[in-house]
């Protein structure tokens, strides 16, 4: 019944909210509900670039709960093109999920996605052509290549995989350097983040995944990327981890990430676009990220309303209060330039059980109020779509994520925002627009064109 309201909700969806391109529609979904994989598929990915999992899971279940093959050679993204909608190319982060309604499958012309309907009903909206009178094809899969870098190990025998992954389709180095975060436990760690049970997860897994990653680690796996990426595919590093609140090798948060964005510039000057994201952080703190080297500031503010923000993210709250990380941001703008502070939030979480909002209707208000607040002065957030992993604190009061309406309606407001004030598309994120876009954790810049 699952894959059947699914198909009903995107068919309904696509008639009514015609000028968000289907596309973006099916990847919002994907985002909230993950896919899977079949035997087949899953032999067929073994050569493509697996996930890193390069700071959160992005699962909808635990590594302990999937097969050895689904741990080892998922994608990391896909992109979605083709098939009877001739869609464009749209490239998704893949978010395991084996009971999703969503499956990846292998047939003869390759690599297909598919809603499971049974029984068949007849074509609405998304509806295409059958196979087997039970699947129902919306698209054809493509899978990013493995990168000749990521076979080449450090000279301590680490993959280039673990410190310095890449993802929207080669664009960005993630370089996760700190893989913990010191707001640590139910009453610190914000309710929708599992960076710290993904680091048990995956150590538990016997994966090679570095807690801190060091400057000579860093800059050895970038010079193998350098090398190796002769078509400079790669465009752009973000630098983050978790919020330092004390200190970190006897550091403070800006000390500690700015040493890294300082090794970096000064061994491959200008290369790459250099990004921090951290916490909202002090005026001196954020000046001496812009002078290590860094050109973007994201001190990701996760939800705009008060009292949300308060109950999802304690730790935040409590160390520095979200009026105080608003006025930080604003303060960054005067630093780097508003169009070069890019803060994210996280899209859904302010429907989250038991604290959000009841209604789409007042997500929706309480959103397109921070986002014309920031947008207003120059500052372009971006946004990504929750991922209920398992673990969290909200995972235990929400078995399923908001509705998909909520982020198409999502991406309405936020188009119409970004055009009322004219602002360019942010930086560091490649080209906007459907068929060009890279960004693989929502369909933001799929819609700006």
């Amino acid at each position: 019944m699952q894959a059947a309201s699914t198909f009903n909700t995107l068919s309904t969806l696509a008639e009514r909210y015609s000028d968000i391109p289907r596309e973006a529609i099916l990847k919002s979904d994907l985002l909230r509900l993950g896919v899977s994989f079949s035997p087949e598929a899953l032999k067929a990915c073994a050569q493509a670039k697996p996930k890193s999992y390069f700071i959160f899971s992005f699962d909808r279940t635990e590594q302990k709960d999937l097969s050895p093959e689904e741990r080892r050679v998922v994608p990391e993204e896909i992109a979605l093109i083709g098939g009877p909608y001739d869609f464009k190319r749209t490239i998704v982060s893949v978010r395991i999920n084996p009971g999703s309604p969503y499956r990846i499958t292998h047939k003869e012309e390759g690599l297909i996605l598919s809603l499971r309907i049974s029984p068949p009903i007849p074509p609405l909206g998304l509806g295409v052509g059958r196979e087997g009178g039970d699947i129902e094809k919306i698209c054809d899969i493509l899978l990013p290549s493995f990168p000749e870098y990521y076979g080449t190990p450090l000279s301590n025998g680490k993959p280039v995989s673990d410190i310095a992954p890449t993802i929207e389709w080669g664009y960005l180095i993630y370089l996760t350097i700190f893989r913990l975060c010191q707001y640590f436990g139910a009453e610190e760690e914000c309710q929708f983040c599992d960076i710290n049970h993904n680091y048990r997860q995956q150590k538990a897994e016997g994966r090679p995944y570095t807690g801190i990653k060091s400057i000579s680690e860093i800059l050895e796996a970038l010079s193998i990327i350098h090398e190796k990426d002769r078509e400079k595919s790669s465009r752009t590093y973000t630098v983050t981890g978790g919020s330092i609140t004390t200190k970190l090798q006897g550091m403070n948060e800006a000390e500690f990430y700015a040493q890294y964005a300082r090794a970096i510039e000064e061994k491959f000057p200008g290369r790459w676009l250099g990004k921090a994201v951290v916490q909202g952080l002090p005026e001196s703190e954020i000046q001496l990220l812009k002078d290590s080297g860094y050109k973007i500031y994201h001190p990701n503010y996760e939800v705009w309303d008060k009292r949300i923000f308060a109950a999802l993210c304690p730790g935040k709250e409590r160390y520095v209060g979200r009026n105080e990380w608003i006025r930080r941001i604003l303060a960054g703008a005067k630093i780097f330039g508003p169009e070069r502070v890019i803060p994210n939030f996280v899209a859904g979480i302010e429907m989250s059980k038991p604290h959000g909002f009841g209604t789409i209707d007042e997500a929706m208000a309480s959103t397109a109020e921070g986002l014309d607040f920031f947008m207003s002065q120059g500052i372009c957030p971006r946004f990504t779509v929750w991922c209920v992993e398992p673990n969290t604190e909200l995972s235990r009061t929400n078995a399923e994520p908001p509705p998909l309406e909520y982020y198409v309606r999502l991406l309405q407001v936020y188009r119409e925002i970004f055009r009322k004030y004219k602002l360019p598309v942010p930086p560091g994120y490649g080209e906007a627009g459907l068929g060009k876009a890279v960004f693989s954790v929502s369909a933001f810049m799929d819609v700006l064109s």
